[in-house]
């Protein structure tokens, strides 16, 4: 297949360093519910090809357990580190995550999860530090807190919790440092008395999820929003009200309808993070950076969407009509 000739540019951070503006998820799909299982070399081989199409922000997590399997990739794509940009995620609790998962992991994973459960947030320090033996790494490019929800409403231990961040950034085993699945409450508890900004915020989101003025909230603070979950309109709530005007745009742009809620999400300036582990479509994705979408079908897409409301994770935390 042909290599697409193109470098995917750059979402510059508040703290000005810079971001690849897609990353190649190993989050969900690669899950492994037992960590101390073998090393999955599907996972391996997909990262690898992702890494040879073209993609250099390479989004993982200590909870999905499949960090061991990114480093090998990232060791064996014989790239050179600096030309690689790493995210990976400090884990809360094992029962948390699971409970947040769709429901054919929750499955596979709930003995796991009933006889151990796992956290992590009380010790960021020493969770990098586990992480970055598993990459095989001396530093991340982006070290993230994975979700709010370990506080229960105490802002207080929000607070020293991202301390803790500001404390591995300090020792540089982290150039960035964000937040996951953060809302406006907890990132106002935290702005409070950082030091340091989140230089980005990942969050679920699509045109089925667009939690209301997130977005503004998020440009008046300075801080970066990417995007998981950004192709759920299409693989886990077919059917709905955006359908047809992605398909018209698909054959306008000539591309897949995916590369559509793509770049719908880079438009409005959101990192979309993706996964595949095809070749080809990991190639076309690519194409998000050949051209872009009018303000007109940016808004056609953000209206249809607003007519349906989806969330496809972390529904034991939200009423499902909650769309913040």
């Amino acid at each position: 297949m042909a290599k697409l000739d193109l470098k995917v540019p750059d979402l510059t951070l508040p703290d000005g360093n810079k971001i690849p503006f897609i990353g190649y998820g190993l989050g969900t799909a690669w899950y492994k519910a037992d960590p101390n299982s073998p090393k999955d070399q599907a996972t391996i081989d997909a990262t690898e090809t992702a890494i040879k199409v073209g993609y250099r922000h390479l989004d993982g997590a200590e909870v999905y357990n499949t960090e061991e399997e990114q480093g090998i990739a990232i060791k064996q794509s014989k790239i050179p580190r600096e030309e690689l940009y790493i995210t990976t995620v400090c884990l809360y609790s094992t029962a948390q995550i699971w409970q947040s998962l769709p429901p054919l992991i929750s499955q596979r994973s709930v003995l796991t999860i009933k006889q151990k459960v796992i956290t992590h947030i009380d010790d960021i320090p020493a969770a990098i530090d586990r992480s970055l033996k598993k990459l095989g790494l001396d530093y991340v490019d982006l070290y993230l807190i994975h979700a709010p929800f370990f506080a229960k409403g105490d802002n207080k231990l929000l607070q020293q919790r991202w301390a803790q961040m500001e404390d591995v950034l300090a020792s540089g085993k982290a150039k960035s440092i964000g937040v996951s699945n953060f809302l406006k409450p907890h990132l106002d508890a935290i702005l409070e008395t950082a030091k340091v900004r989140p230089s980005i915020n990942q969050i679920e989101f699509h045109p089925y999820l667009q939690h209301g003025d997130l977005l503004a909230y998020h440009k008046n603070k300075d801080i970066r929003v990417s995007a998981y979950g950004p192709l759920t309109p299409l693989t886990k709530a077919k059917g709905g009200p955006v359908d047809a005007v992605v398909e018209k745009l698909a054959k306008k742009y000539a591309v897949n309808p995916g590369e559509i809620l793509l770049r719908w999400a880079i438009d409005q300036n959101v990192l979309p993070i993706t996964t595949s582990s095809k070749e080809q479509r990991l190639s076309d994705m690519l194409r998000v950076f050949t051209f872009k979408l009018t303000p007109k079908e940016i808004e056609d897409i953000t209206t249809e969407g607003n007519k349906k409301h989806h969330r496809a994770f972390w529904n034991h935390i939200f009423d499902a009509n909650d769309q913040s």
